[in-house]
């Protein structure tokens, strides 16, 4: 059922003093899973969007941004990926990038709040649709952490983290030991994509620390890249890309990449190089760990 709202405001405090805010127009869905409080929600700027906890994960008007981030990076890099392993993206963008790929061959997607994946299936079908029609992906609702204990040697060539924040039913997803199981799961060309927070706000820098710290424990490549989100904490946020072979500055294969003829909104090999060219400031956080 639609609510009507007039003069009702969503806001996130993004650190104790400063907070995001949009009014809405509509709210479409609330709701206590098992696992966090989820809300779809609709104004008149970004859309629908999606918070869980009272975060915002994914709004309609800058989805592309995130979607493109978490997955062609890795895409450029090792073109010749053919099994794909996401953990969490119940909205379906991630899924949705990986699809446009059509020499990918398997997707296995794990995401452990079934509330989330029909909430977006009814609410957000500009990132959902593939959940329903993509005969290639196969959706698992469960635990991500022990699927990938469980999950074979070498199974996959990437795996893309699209986690919720390093608490809650995400916390698991940042630890040495799952790390090491998505190193042991991963093919010897294989990626790890993995959020890594922000680098502005002190409680965002912390868990980036700690993120990368864990990652560099694991993987022999771990470099770090930022993009510009206008709804997450500061307007800029980070992925790290972990690899046990590939570099994805000097193993940047841009010919290749561009043969596949993708019409993509914010991603490009030229953006792909300046978004792993970090602020002074970044670098100094990152050598720290």
């Amino acid at each position: 059922m639609l609510t009507k709202v007039s003069d009702i405001w969503y806001s996130e405090y993004h650190d104790h003093d400063v907070k995001f805010s949009t009014e809405l127009t509509a709210v479409l869905h609330q709701e206590q899973t098992p696992f966090q409080y989820l809300q779809m929600l609709r104004s008149e700027t970004f859309g629908t969007f999606m918070t869980l906890d009272g975060y915002v994960q994914v709004t309609e008007m800058d989805e592309f941004v995130y979607h493109d981030m978490i997955c062609h990076p890795a895409m450029a890099v090792n073109p010749h990926i053919k099994r794909v392993l996401i953990i969490g993206g119940g909205d379906g963008g991630t899924a949705r990038e990986v699809a446009r790929y059509a020499h990918v061959e398997k997707i296995d997607m794990v995401e452990i709040d079934g509330a989330v994946v029909d909430a977006c299936i009814k609410h957000m079908p500009v990132t959902s649709t593939v959940l329903t029609s993509e005969p290639r992906l196969n959706l698992i609702i469960g635990d991500g952490l022990a699927f990938v204990q469980e999950a074979p040697d070498k199974a996959y060539d990437l795996i893309l983290v699209d986690s919720t924040d390093p608490f809650g039913p995400g916390e698991d997803l940042f630890t040495v030991e799952f790390y090491q199981n998505c190193s042991r799961v991963l093919s010897d060309d294989g990626i790890l994509i993995n959020q890594h927070e922000g680098a502005f706000y002190e409680g965002d820098v912390l868990q980036m620390k700690k993120a990368h710290a864990k990652i560099k424990q694991v993987f022999p490549i771990a470099r770090v890249y930022g993009f510009n989100i206008p709804t997450y904490a500061s307007g800029y946020w980070y992925f790290g890309f972990a690899s046990k072979k590939f570099d994805p500055i000097q193993d940047l294969q841009e010919e290749a990449w561009n043969s596949f003829g993708l019409d993509t909104r914010y991603y490009n090999c030229d953006l792909h190089r300046g978004a792993f060219a970090l602020p002074n400031y970044v670098k100094k956080i990152l050598e720290s760990v």
